[in-house]
């Protein structure tokens, strides 16, 4: 990040070996941010097929805790679907003749009943009986861990339901059975759960996410032999072709070929990139034209998509503070359930005096429609869908927790160096004089700087070259150690070096002299360009802004949130950084280790603060801070530092991170809003509270409505797949 006494001081050296010049700077004080090399990032090279082997949930389960329960046992996943699916028509099939065979259903058809009624009523609710039995398994896995939810109360009003008119078959004082009830209740309630599993399903797995990047099989090359073989069974080293259309199975170095790559799904990076010979490429990403040829340089658990599973699961473990209250409330739901379904069996039946049969049937209805599962779903939904939103924006958030945080966060401190700005050493300024074009100038100066190796002279021919300029035959070319370089140009010799080199030649400088001093009072570097008569170029470098700096600052602040920026620079550049960008508040002169301490003054001062850094020096920091964010990982997303990591070097990410943490909370609010507000008005309607005005609720009506409530919460959880992360 930005750099201590220790590194300006090995900058120095760096320049003087490469027997350049020392450029007149404001920048730092004690050298110039431009001499330092571009610091290189590790970043970690494959995508392997590890992330494509399926998690076993099942295994999961019984390492989940308590609060983990609700999730292994209920399965909500595409095979889960699939069995109560399969479940339900059974079911649907044998509710017919169990229909017919009713005696309120036969009456009112005309349909004469056989002298074996009850006896066949009972073998096929039987039999209905034994496919609600799955609920019965998750029921026992809540016991065990002691965390009693909604598979306790159904087995609760399905079981109790079942075995009153079984006894009811046996023994005739009782004379009463609903079969009928119960079988329909439990077709409705696996017709529920299919909807809901699939809801579920459907709301998004950012681990299946993550492993649909990569392709089920790759063509290996062994000698002059090319082998489809699976993903999982490259190791590193293997040599694979990868074909127009077709996904890189592995990151790797480019051995022949050239192509360009599209690493969108990986990266971000929107724009197709060329790639050929020794070209690094990542795995996920697709080859648009060409062959590549790729020599895989790192497989297995340690490669990127292996990190984002960690990291991803990791994040799926935690939770947010509402989802913790949500637990509780469900917990304490269950409760409430059981001990009013017992009040209202006692009430109306010993005190009222009503039937028992219909006690017995309010009370199940109670048992059903108060199932927690709305309760217990509004927030694993909603952080589901968002943990699958961040990952496809390059957002992993690896303590969900942190998300009530961020959504209140009123300061973002960024640190200036690679994070606001490049990083890298630019033309920030070229001007010309006596005449002279500036592209006149950017032209002769990258033609001499070609022949150099110095940062300042590669750093001009970069520029040149973007902007698509011609370089010109350079005669005669010498280095000036600690005073720049010269060479001829046709019949012109020309020199590119800092003031005092000028001076030393006794050359005119004309304007050049002013120019150069106000360039290098806002915080710039400044080198002059002239001929053997006079000075008629100066060109400036700084750190570069980038231009999502700009955009970034300029949201959070749309958003309500104020910007602060820390640098190891002095206060002329910093300034300069800070009044461009129009942040709020800088700290100049900031050593790394001292770069915490400025996190707490703005906490201090009552402010919730978001620190972005590269996490390479700033962990004290990114921990001091109440969520802190690690900014350009690239493909290295196991980076130790930050509850946040942002796979792009973008500070708009950051923008996305704060809308998203503000979106997925109301998505929060709004199921826990939905679901407490459901069972507050159902469990009095089931319990006969209005019966006074003819109003009951059977079984069958509860089961209904206990899963269209769930499906309205894991719905309203969904639409946030459909989000846009760019409005402010």
């Amino acid at each position: 990040m930005d750099c201590c006494e220790h590194k300006h001081a090995s900058k120095k050296d760096v320049t003087s070996s490469h027997s350049g010049y020392h450029a007149e700077s404001g920048a730092h004080e004690h050298g110039s941010p431009g001499m330092s090399p571009v610091r290189s990032r590790t970043r970690t090279r494959a995508i392997v097929a590890f992330v494509g082997r399926k998690i076993n949930l099942i295994s999961m389960h019984g390492k989940m805790k308590k609060q983990k329960v609700f999730a292994a046992s209920y399965g909500m996943s595409h095979g889960s679907a699939k069995d109560f699916l399969r479940r339900f028509w059974i079911v649907t099939f044998l509710l017919i003749p169990l229909a017919l065979t009713n005696t309120s259903v036969a009456d009112f058809l005309h349909i004469p009943l056989f002298g074996l009624n009850k006896w066949i009523q009972f073998g096929i609710a039987t039999i209905i009986f034994s496919f609600s039995l799955v609920f019965f398994r998750h029921a026992v896995h809540e016991i065990k861990a002691r965390a009693y939810g909604m598979m306790t109360l159904v087995s609760l009003a399905v079981g109790s339901g079942y075995v009153f008119s079984a006894v009811g078959t046996f023994v005739p004082a009782i004379s009463v059975e609903f079969y009928l009830e119960i079988a329909t209740l439990i077709w409705v309630l696996l017709f529920g759960h299919f909807l809901e599993a699939r809801s579920s399903s459907a709301a998004g797995d950012a681990l299946s996410e993550v492993a649909k990047l990569l392709p089920q099989t790759a063509h290996r090359i062994s000698g002059e032999k090319e082998e489809d073989v699976p993903v999982s069974s490259l190791t590193e080293g293997d040599t694979v072709r990868v074909k127009p259309g077709e996904r890189i199975p592995a990151d790797g170095r480019v051995l022949l070929g050239t192509s360009s790559v599209d690493e969108s799904l990986v990266s971000g990076e929107s724009k197709p990139l060329e790639k050929g010979k020794d070209a690094h490429v990542l795995a996920g990403s697709i080859v648009l034209s060409g062959s590549l040829t790729i020599q895989l340089t790192r497989v297995g658990e340690h490669s990127t998509v292996g990190q984002i599973q960690k990291l991803v699961a990791a994040a799926q473990k935690t939770k947010p503070r509402s989802q913790r209250i949500a637990d509780k409330a469900s917990a304490v739901l269950t409760f409430v359930a059981g001990i009013t379904a017992l009040l209202v069996l006692l009430v109306w039946s010993l005190i009222i005096g009503e039937p028992f049969v219909f006690a017995v049937t309010l009370a199940i209805t109670v048992l059903v429609i108060a199932c927690p599962h709305a309760l217990g779903l509004a927030i694993p939904t909603v952080t589901t869908t968002a943990t699958s939103l961040a990952v496809k924006n390059g957002i992993f958030i690896k303590n969900l927790a942190k998300i009530e945080i961020i959504k209140k966060a009123n300061y973002v401190l960024f640190d200036k160096t690679g994070t606001l700005t490049r990083g890298e050493f630019g033309v920030a300024d070229i001007v010309s004089l006596s005449g002279t074009t500036k592209d006149a100038v950017l032209e002769i100066a990258a033609s001499l700087g070609r022949h150099s190796s110095h940062v300042i002279d590669r750093s001009i021919v970069s520029h040149a070259q973007k902007s698509n300029h011609s370089l010109l035959a350079v005669h005669d070319f010498k280095n000036i150690a600690g005073r720049g370089i010269r060479g001829r140009i046709g019949n012109e010799e020309y020199f590119l070096g800092n003031s005092a080199y000028m001076t030393e030649l006794h050359i005119d400088m004309n304007d050049a002299d002013a120019a150069s001093k106000q360039l290098i009072g806002s915080g710039k570097t400044a080198i002059v360009l002239a001929d053997a008569k006079r000075a008629f170029g100066v060109i400036a470098f700084a750190d570069e802004i980038k231009p999502e700096s700009r955009v970034a600052v300029r949201k959070l602040h749309a958003l309500g949130v104020k910007v602060a920026m820390l640098t190891g620079d002095n206060e002329t550049v910093a300034g300069g950084v800070a009044h461009e960008l129009g942040i709020d508040t800088y700290f100049a002169k900031v050593l790394p280790e001292d770069k915490y301490r400025y996190v707490k003054k703005l906490q201090a001062e009552g402010n919730t603060v978001l620190m972005v850094g590269d996490g390479v020096n700033d962990a004290p920091a990114l921990t001091q801070s109440d969520a802190g964010i690690a900014i350009g990982a690239g493909t290295d997303v196991a980076v130790e530092a930050g509850d946040v990591v942002l796979l792009r070097s973008n500070p708009e990410d950051v923008v996305r991170l704060i809308i998203l943490s503000r979106m997925v909370y109301r998505k929060m609010i709004q199921n826990l809003v939905w679901a407490l507000g459901y069972n507050t008005v159902a469990i009095p309607a089931a319990a006969g509270v209005f019966a006074a005005w003819g109003f009951y609720l059977r079984p069958e009506i509860g089961a209904l409505l206990m899963s269209a409530s769930t499906v309205i919460v894991v719905f309203n959880a969904m639409l946030l797949r459909r989000a846009s992360l760019e409005r402010v």
